[in-house]
């Protein structure tokens, strides 16, 4: 179902606008009329190949995965605030970053100079350290995922001062908690995806480390 600007989700988000989109759905900047505050709301879709139970197993891995990552508390990861469910989809609840992705800076202003790319990638790995020590591997590691906020002190120039957020956890896999997946069913982004990924192999901390490197 095709959503519109101007419709209101779970009687209190008004979707604005969308603001990314992806295999795994759409996400969108939204107005939270409850807290009188910007939201980021990210509405999942099914994958093609899923029959209706494994539509439903799908809703409930997404569920399972959107409350291990609302238990992460770091600078560096988006902050989750909720999960939801309407019309059979879940939906995610999200802080919303003012700022650009990695990939949409890399797109207009070309590869970054080095010492900006090791600031970022120093934030990112300090992010995924905080996920790992929790139990939580990504999986889907890429500039798209990471979202570049500048501060007062970054637009004055001081790059160090920026924000750097690792986001989209909506393929994350919690350690030690079911496993709730399709078999045969590979998630993530085949150019940024570990070998063992690519294999269909459980991915581990170290997946998280091949991508980020593919993403530097």
């Amino acid at each position: 179902m095709e959503r519109e600007p101007g419709q209101l989700v779970a009687g209190r988000y008004h979707l604005v606008e969308i603001i990314g989109r992806g295999g795994m759905g759409a996400v969108w900047r939204a107005r939270d009329e409850t807290l009188g505050r910007d939201v980021a709301v990210k509405e999942l879709v099914f994958p093609p190949v899923l029959g209706a139970a494994e539509r439903a197993a799908f809703c409930a891995r997404t569920i399972r995965e959107a409350r291990s990552a609302a238990r992460l508390k770091h600078p560096g990861i988006v902050t989750i605030h909720d999960v939801i469910q309407q019309d059979g989809l879940p939906w995610i609840i999200m802080e919303f970053v003012t700022g650009r992705s990695l990939a949409e800076v890399i797109e207009s202003a070309g590869p970054l100079p080095p010492a900006h790319v090791a600031r970022i990638g120093l934030r990112i790995l300090a992010a995924l350290r905080a996920a790992h020590s929790a139990g939580i591997v990504h999986r889907d590691v890429k500039p798209a995922n990471v979202l570049l906020e500048a501060g007062s002190a970054a637009a004055a120039g001081a790059d160090d001062a920026e924000r750097v957020v690792l986001t989209d956890f909506g393929i994350a896999v919690l350690e030690g908690d079911a496993a709730i997946t399709q078999s045969g069913l590979i998630l993530g982004t085949p150019a940024f995806m570990a070998p063992e990924q690519a294999r269909g192999l459980q991915a581990t901390e170290r997946s998280d480390l091949w991508s980020l490197g593919a993403t530097l």
